[in-house]
Parts: structure tokens; sequence; C-alpha cells
């Protein structure tokens, strides 16, 4: 099974294998490659004839061996995608797999096959998962970890030339989250405005992101550490006004991460900067929130936040309060952990 890394370094060099499959949760890795493929395995005058781009809810395995068996028109390969993977309608069916077994067991080496199975993966105890895995360059896209986000922001940024401050990564991820693909997209509109001798700052960010430098998650959660109620409050009014721009269900989402991690540091009685670091995955340069934060929540306060912010987020759905509007879902729920 290959890591996305090596895939596209292999990519970067010209080194083309005639099978991918590309399959997981994490959309972002498998449209990565789908798309370096799209744009650089063949130039601009091969692709009109032997570039095909097709779609699962449209085809069966059959179709896509018809064209994957092809040779490719005046040039020396033809690249075949299949997006969508997941909706090909022959994944149960026996003896289509057997079509498609014996082409992966002996692929044309003058073609280039590619399926983006997005959202879900096989089960890999079947014998076509298995045949797949063998004789295809195979990724497993998996989501990562909340904690695992900015260390990913920092190095997508550092890839491309950019120099990013760890506030400004601390805001996008809590204010983005786990979508990498968004993520992916502010930060190259970041890096096209600011010159490569400047570093990206929060006023960067408030600038060409559109996140408030002084009202977003993580202004909001800063200030639920140290209990400062006019600020809190100043934030939330700010979000109620501004819905479209600060969603109820992301702030939740972001809120439920923040008091996960406080419960993680009582549960390691990790009180220091280094070990809080290592505990919930942040740089030691924000560790001192945490810790201010945990000492003004204690663990069972931090547990029956969690159960207020699952309650919230459960009206947010309509449930046991269909009547509520958003803005005082969120003020209720940030009353009452404080309180």
């Amino acid at each position: 099974m290959a890591e996305y890394v090596e895939i596209i370094k292999d990519l970067q060099k010209g080194k083309y294998s005639p099978l991918y499959f590309l399959q997981g949760e994490e959309p972002f890795f498998i449209d990565n490659i789908i798309e370096h493929i799209e744009l650089n395995a063949l130039d601009d005058t091969q692709k009109s004839f032997n570039q095909y781009v097709l779609y699962g809810k449209e085809i069966s395995f059959t179709d896509i061996l018809n064209v994957a068996r092809k040779y490719p028109m005046m040039g020396e390969r033809q690249v075949v995608i299949i997006k969508e993977a997941q909706e090909i309608r022959d994944w149960k069916k026996e003896e289509a797999q057997k079509f498609l077994t014996a082409y992966l067991e002996n692929p044309l080496a003058t073609t280039i096959l590619v399926f983006g199975h997005k959202y879900k993966t096989l089960d890999r105890r079947t014998k076509i998962a298995k045949t797949l895995e063998k004789h295809c360059v195979f990724l497993n896209s998996k989501k990562i970890y909340d904690d695992k986000v900015p260390g990913w922001v920092r190095s997508y940024a550092q890839a491309s030339g950019a120099n990013i401050s760890e506030k400004a990564i601390m805001i996008l991820t809590e204010n983005i989250g786990n979508n990498l693909q968004r993520l992916a997209n502010e930060l190259d509109k970041l890096r096209l405005n600011i010159p490569a001798d400047q570093q990206i700052d929060e006023v960067a960010v408030q600038k060409y992101v559109g996140i408030s430098k002084d009202y977003n998650t993580f202004e909001l959660q800063k200030a639920l550490s140290l209990r400062d109620e006019v600020k809190v409050f100043k934030i939330i009014t700010y979000f109620s006004a501004n819905p479209s721009s600060n969603p109820l269900i992301l702030v939740i989402a972001n809120l439920y991460a923040y008091f996960s991690k406080l419960l993680l540091i009582h549960h390691q009685n990790a009180f220091d900067k280094n070990a809080v670091a290592r505990a919930i995955g942040v740089n030691p340069f924000f560790a001192n929130e945490y810790i201010q934060a945990a000492r003004n929540y204690p663990a069972h306060v931090v547990i029956r936040n969690i159960e207020l912010i699952h309650q919230a987020d459960l009206q947010s759905k309509g449930i046991g309060s269909a009547s509520m509007k958003d803005g005082d879902i969120l003020k209720e729920l940030i009353f009452k952990l404080m309180h």
C-alpha cells in the first residue's frame, strides 16, 4: 500500500504506473493525485485523443476495460480516469470482477488506468480488494485527526514555499476544521497574495480569508479559557450576527474538540508545556492557554460541558427545541459552559 507523499513524488518525477486504485474517506489526497495525472501525464496536444474521464454511475467494468485495452492514437500512452468509482454497479458481480481481475493481472503497458473510489473503502477481505491492492498503486486515504491538522497546514505551507505564523495556523484550523481542500485553497490564496519574503500572519488571514482577527473560534476558545465573560459574549454576539461566516455546527464541533483536549489533559495529568503539547498535539507556544483552561475547568466540569455541547448539537438539528434560533442555542450553550 503506497503513501500519498510517495505517489506524488513519483508523479512529479514523471514515473507513472499502469494501475492506480485510490480509495478512502479523505477526498483531498485522492483528488490531488487524480488532478496531477489528469494535468501532467499527457501534453495538451495528446489529451483530446488519449485522455478519457469516465464516471462510475454511467459505466460498467466492461466499458472501462474496452477503453483501457485501446492503444493510444499517435502517442506513447493513454490515460483513463474513473471518477466516483464507488458508484460502479459491478463491484458485487462475480462475473464482472473476473473480467477486471484478468486485466489487473495483465494490464496494457500503454494505458494509465486510475480509479478514484471516494468516501468508501472496499472490504479488504474480498478477493477483488486483495487483487487491486496487489497489482495497483493502492492508496487508502484516511481522514487526519484534528490534532494533526495544524502540522498538515504547516507542511503544506512550507512545501509551497510559504512562511506562516503559528497563530495564523491555529486561526485557520480552529475556524475551518479538517476540511483539507478548503484549507489548501485558502493557503494557496494567501501564498499568491503575500510576498514570499513576508510571513503569513493573522492579519493576512483576516484580510484574504475573511476570518476576523478578533472574532473567531480561536479567540472564543482563548476567552473561554480565561473565563473572560465580556469578550466571550462580544464574540458570540458577532457570531450570531454573522451566521454564514460562523455556522453554529462548526462552532459546536470546535468547542467539542477543545473541551475534549482539556479532558485529555486532566486524564494524563499533563500540566506543563511540553506534556500538554505531547498530549493534545499542539505547539508548545499555545500550551499555557490550555493549562489555564484546565485549571479553570476541573475534570468534572469538562465532562459536564462536553455533555452540554452534545445537547446543543442535537438542538441545532431540531431535536428537543425545534423553535430555537442558532444564535439563541449558542448563547445558551456558552452561558452554561461558563457557569
